[in-house]
């Protein structure tokens, strides 16, 4: 099967490839990667540096990095969001959402991913922050939570939220080509955007940079500053790109 998928990638007029991936210079960037690794560089107290939107009454969401053992060394859970869904149809995603009024991150992590995948919060060791990423909309924020499952859980998707379940290990998404990033808008005005094209699937946006982020710090190397991990965060509130550089982009 091809590297890519069908999902529809909004690429402006006005682009120009990125940097490497942060850990390309590594002779086997994934040979050193253990669950206990995972827990070690995102321990459960752990908190992730905040959105801007966050003290703005930015609407706060959050998502499972949910890690298990697989044959290649941990493996992540990604869903494949249906497609008649209103947005974000057919997307790679994290199992997440909205956070109820004054629920925890984690709490809400942990529901949503019970209610997309039927993945039981008892079976999770909770772990930590990773940075929180503003959307490009500047009125929301997500917070992305580790978790580590002793096993590889038997999931099950919610029909009406997830069209698949994917299991992807991480030595698969550090492979050399795999990763790639983009500048989206004339240098001047450009952010990155990051992809990682797995067998059959495009993951890019947000679970892009949160992957990245995630890989970033369980190879020890330096991903960049805020902006690299939150490619959002400096988009001034209400802008927009000339519609000539990136319609349908913001």
């Amino acid at each position: 099967m091809e590297r890519g998928g069908p999902q529809a990638i909004p690429r402006p007029a006005v682009w120009s490839p990125g940097r490497p991936a942060p850990w390309a210079a590594l002779d086997d960037p994934a040979s050193a990667i253990t669950l206990d690794l995972v827990a070690q560089v995102y321990p459960s107290d752990r908190r992730g540096l905040p959105s801007p939107v966050a003290d703005s009454g930015g609407t706060p969401s959050a998502v499972l990095i949910a890690l298990h053992p697989g044959d290649d060394g941990p493996e992540v859970v990604l869903t494949r969001r249906a497609w008649n869904l209103r947005t974000h149809k057919g997307e790679v995603s994290f199992p997440g959402g909205r956070s109820e009024p004054g629920e925890p991150p984690l709490d809400t992590a942990l529901r949503e991913a019970h209610e997309e995948v039927d993945l039981r919060p008892e079976l999770v060791h909770p772990g930590g922050e990773l940075d929180h990423l503003t959307t490009v909309t500047r009125r929301a924020y997500i917070v992305p939570v580790v978790g580590i499952v002793d096993e590889r859980p038997e999931l099950r998707p919610s029909e009406a939220e997830v069209d698949g379940i994917l299991h992807v290990p991480l030595a698969e998404l550090l492979e050399p080509g795999v990763f790639r990033e983009e500048r989206w808008g004339r240098p001047a005005s450009s952010r990155p955007i990051y992809f990682f094209e797995l067998h059959g699937d495009t993951v890019w946006g947000a679970t892009a940079a949160m992957l990245r982020q995630l890989l970033c710090g369980l190879t020890g190397v330096d991903g960049g500053g805020p902006s690299d991990y939150d490619p959002a965060r400096d988009v001034p509130p209400g802008y927009r790109l000339p519609p000539e550089d990136a319609e349908g982009v913001f």
